[in-house]
């Protein structure tokens, strides 16, 4: 599962990264607790190649006659996401990349106290997630919604969720995108062992208006990192 993250990267790094165009006003960066029906930073291929586009977590199957008329859908199972009618189509025709620099994940100690832990790259480098996207609504009412999509955790992070996100390699994103064919159903297993790393961080970012970038500072325990 995804339920929270953040991006520092620069406007115009996330461009270069990606090699895409900024379509509409995009978020604020730096953001250390991005939250459910924030705006978020999304690639897709537009009819003029890549574009970034802010679009709100919190995916809105067409059916929904209001933003709050079902659940919030900021997650899509990989395992699922083909068969569900709130994802299906957009599985074949809206796929996207979510950009982040790293996630949080929670545990619960003896006392029900949630411990929030951070991931990121072990390498250094953003982090693209897959994800699906929706347009939503009509006229003023309008809007594009989109949701993460989540795998089994591999080896290294089951012991702390069974859920992670789906992140995907710079060799994989034209495929995960539509730009090179069919074939994105092969990427859909979980991620290798090597891509992340995670620490304990502080309770602060378990409200999520908590914001500054002391949120990702690991705890002085050594015991506790991952």
């Amino acid at each position: 599962m995804c339920g929270r993250f953040v991006l520092t990267l620069p406007q115009d790094a996330i461009a270069r990264l990606f090699d895409a165009r900024p379509v509409n006003d995009l978020p604020d960066v730096p953001n250390y607790n991005i939250c459910p029906t924030n705006p978020v930073h999304f690639i897709r291929t537009g009819p003029d190649g890549r574009q970034i586009a802010s679009l709100r977590w919190g995916f809105l199957p067409h059916w929904y006659k209001s933003p709050t008329d079902g659940p919030l859908l900021i997650n899509a199972r990989a395992e699922t996401i083909a068969e569900k009618p709130a994802f299906r189509e957009a599985c074949r025709q809206r796929r996207g990349l979510i950009v982040a620099s790293g996630f949080y994940e929670w545990t619960k100690d003896a006392e029900d106290n949630r411990l929030p832990w951070y991931f990121r790259r072990s390498d250094g480098a953003p982090i693209a997630f897959a994800a699906v996207w929706q347009s939503w609504g009509r006229d003023e009412a309008r809007q594009e919604t989109c949701a993460i999509v989540t795998t089994a955790a591999n080896m290294k992070l089951e012991g702390l969720h069974h859920r992670m996100p789906l992140i995907l390699e710079p060799e994989d994103w034209a495929l995960w995108l539509g730009e090179q064919g069919k074939g994105a159903a092969r990427l859909m297993v979980p991620g290798k062992e090597h891509v992340l790393e995670f620490f304990r961080v502080g309770t602060k970012v378990n409200s999520n208006r908590a914001e500054g970038p002391d949120l990702i500072e690991p705890l002085e325990d050594e015991d506790e990192l991952g």
